[in-house]
């Protein structure tokens, strides 16, 4: 067995985007794990835009990453000593593992995997956050329905790709924006969407407006700034905006600041912020969902796996220049 601990730890935090210079390589010996508690070793690690927010000095909804702790993320572990009865040597669970290779955690905060549903590759992926993200986002807070227009920021990422298939799959019309003719494309030619925006091609507002001649009811966003504003100007009478992130102020020098909220109250529209772990209790309803669409071959998602825990650091950096292609996720070790 691995005896040996590879961890990565904040160093400092950073002004714009992060990158392998606020963190700091280690090796510790692992802990062998206490009553409750299992030794892991990490098979997936995911890399979110939410990491860039937790590494601030207050980041308002949890606790930031200490200096000199090793990087908070959840992925994917094999448990190689178990000292919980419910756990047994080899099962696959999803926990906070953070940016470490052989980490101890608590076993009340693992869960085991089912992998009768899907693969560990699955549950980095289609089943999990990023996906559950997309569907109380799109389903509860964005209230989608069928025959509605759903607009979606960064589509092409972790969290967009998924709502863009489950607004399809609803039976709505979708349009998705992206950065580049590649992942236009993907967004067409694979998932099917019935229209893109490439926010890198200039002529934003225009883009908007072709895209959008009758306006969209519900607007997915991921990125804030002049996107979130042209989606307000494009909104129908009742529109819902669900907040889901802000990718594009998160670690930007001057914020952009959004200029015309007053038209939602003409258009009585509603705009609301929320985190995954609100709807906690009913993950397992997602999840019952998701894996029949998995089924049936009506939802994918495409991972960008980097390989070895040393790409993580690096790997953050890429969310914010948008060289991710999907989901962006750290390989560890073999399944």
């Amino acid at each position: 067995m691995q005896n040996s601990n590879q961890r990565f730890l904040l160093k400092s935090r950073p002004d714009g985007i992060a990158g392998p210079e606020h963190f700091q390589e280690d090796v510790q010996p692992v802990r062998m794990p206490g009553p409750g508690e299992l030794l892991v070793e990490s098979v997936y690690i995911s890399i979110d835009p939410a990491m860039r927010v937790w590494v601030s000095a207050n980041p308002g909804y949890v606790l930031p990453v200490e200096i000199g702790t090793p990087m908070r993320a959840g992925g994917i572990g094999r448990v190689l000593v178990s000292e919980d009865p419910a756990f047994q040597v080899g099962d696959f669970v999803n926990a906070r593992l953070g940016w470490q290779s052989h980490p101890t955690v608590r076993a009340a905060d693992s869960q085991k995997l089912d992998l009768s549903v899907g693969t560990p590759q699955d549950w980095i992926g289609p089943l999990g956050t990023t996906a559950l993200t997309a569907y109380f986002g799109l389903f509860d807070v964005g209230a989608a329905k069928a025959g509605e227009t759903v607009l979606i920021s960064a589509a092409a990422g972790g969290v967009g790709q998924m709502a863009a298939q489950m607004a399809k799959i609803k039976g709505c019309r979708v349009v998705g924006i992206a950065g580049g003719a590649e992942k236009c494309r993907y967004l067409t030619e694979t998932l099917g969407l019935d229209a893109v925006i490439d926010y890198k091609a200039g002529g934003l507002a225009e883009a908007y407006a072709k895209a959008l001649p009758d306006g969209c009811d519900v607007f997915f966003d991921n990125v804030g700034g002049e996107q979130l504003d042209l989606a307000i100007d494009h909104l129908r009478e009742n529109g819902r905006i669900a907040i889901c992130g802000r990718i594009s102020q998160t670690a930007a020098s001057e914020l952009y600041g959004v200029k015309n909220l007053g038209l939602l109250i003409g258009k009585r529209g509603r705009i609301q912020g929320f985190i995954v772990f609100d709807f906690n209790a009913r993950y397992p309803e997602a999840r019952t969902w998701i894996a029949e669409q998995l089924k049936a071959g009506t939802l994918q998602q495409r991972l960008h796996i980097l390989d070895g825990l040393d790409k993580a650091p690096e790997g953050l950096g890429m969310l914010f220049k948008g060289e991710n292609q999907g989901k962006l996720v750290v390989q560890v070790a073999a399944e």
